[in-house]
């Protein structure tokens, strides 16, 4: 999957814009503060109907408008898609693909699979287990329909059983339905937590390869799932907590609060690892992210690098580059130098100044 054009109306900071892209590498250079990041975004928005960055869509609309458009122009073995979305402040965005609304946003997701990779991923391993859930909800979102379809249900009803557990402040009788929201919590948490145990499984058969290379054959990697309670287990302790939950009123059980662990030579580098392996096993897991998509879909991703290469040393920028391959790639950065200095094979590239985006080769 490649993508040929970017349109977008009232976005971020650009009230219009068309970009073609090369198959290839393609790179967006300019200052700090100018609008790359925002391109990347737009096409990460466009692929999976969110913001990397977490905002809403009444933020991502430029300044002092109530609507915008984002419009790519995909193509997969010589066949184009047109997916037209139209985000809306006060609403709910709309998306058209080839000129068809379709009924849920969610329907887009696995269209086209984006792997996005910013400075704020090397911090992955060293941050909280939000970061690591939301990289595997996001991967396995794009590119399996049931899991998404069962996580956003799983969302939902925490989300239900929240609010209850505060009305039954205000009404204690509402404690009979509390067994009826741990059954549908049970039902779609299981399915959760199975297909991310499966998916931890087909990141190590890819992510054990990659590490020793990028480590020198030093270390070896391999991922844990954490998960707050398995499926035998997810009813009794559920139930356990009834009135931990009521006290709190929130949720304490279930895979919302699941965490993964990065371990080498048994030691949790969460905790004891150094920045660099640390950062070698983000960038070990980011790469292992490209392979997976291309194994599930058996097709390639688009790879968006927002300004990571600055925050690489020479060794990791070197495999990081050596192991895009075939796949189409837009590189965020303040300038050229790294490029040119390293030879890299650059197939088009554009200057970003103030929202304006002009082409030099």
């Amino acid at each position: 999957m490649i993508i040929n054009k970017l349109e977008l109306t009232d976005y971020r900071n650009y009230e219009s814009l068309e970009l073609e892209f090369d198959k290839g590498t393609n790179i967006l250079f300019g200052d700090n503060a100018q609008g790359k990041t925002n391109i990347l975004e737009a096409i990460f928005v466009a692929a999976t109907t969110k913001s990397h960055r977490g905002s809403k869509d009444s933020e991502i609309i430029r300044f002092g408008c109530s609507e915008g458009h984002i419009r790519t122009y995909l193509e997969k073995n010589g066949v184009g898609t047109k997916v037209d979305m139209h985000l809306r402040s006060a609403k709910s965005k709309g998306i058209a693909i080839d000129g068809q609304r379709i009924k849920k946003a969610t329907d887009l997701m696995g269209l086209c699979n984006v792997v996005f990779f910013s400075p704020e991923d090397l911090n992955i391993i060293k941050n909280g287990p939000g970061y690591r859930r939301r990289f595997i909800d996001m991967e396995l979102s794009q590119l399996d329909s049931f899991y998404l379809y069962n996580l956003n249900n799983y969302n939902k009803i925490v989300n239900q059983r929240n609010q209850l557990l505060k009305d039954l402040y205000f009404n204690p009788q509402l404690k009979e339905t509390l067994p009826i929201w741990d059954d549908q919590l049970i039902s779609y948490g299981n399915k959760v937590i199975e297909r991310r145990r499966q998916f931890v499984d087909q990141l190590n058969e890819i992510i054990y390869d990659i590490h020793r290379k990028l480590s020198g054959g030093i270390e070896e990697i391999k991922i844990i799932y954490e998960p707050d309670t398995d499926e035998e287990g997810y009813a009794e302790k559920l139930k356990k907590n009834h009135e931990r939950d009521i006290k709190s009123k929130v949720t304490s059980v279930g895979p919302h609060r699941d965490d993964f662990s990065f371990e080498t030579g048994g030691i949790d580098i969460r905790k004891y690892g150094s920045q660099g392996q640390q950062r070698t096993a983000a960038l070990s897991l980011k790469l292992s992210e490209i392979e997976i998509v291309k194994n599930i879909t058996k097709d390639t991703p688009i790879l968006l690098l927002d300004d990571v290469l600055s925050e690489l040393d020479s060794k990791r920028q070197k495999f990081l580059l050596d192991s895009i391959g075939d796949i189409q790639t837009i590189i965020s950065c303040t300038g050229l130098e790294e490029f040119v200095n390293d030879r890299f094979m650059l197939n088009r590239v554009f200057e970003v100044n103030k929202g304006t985006v002009s082409i030099k080769q």
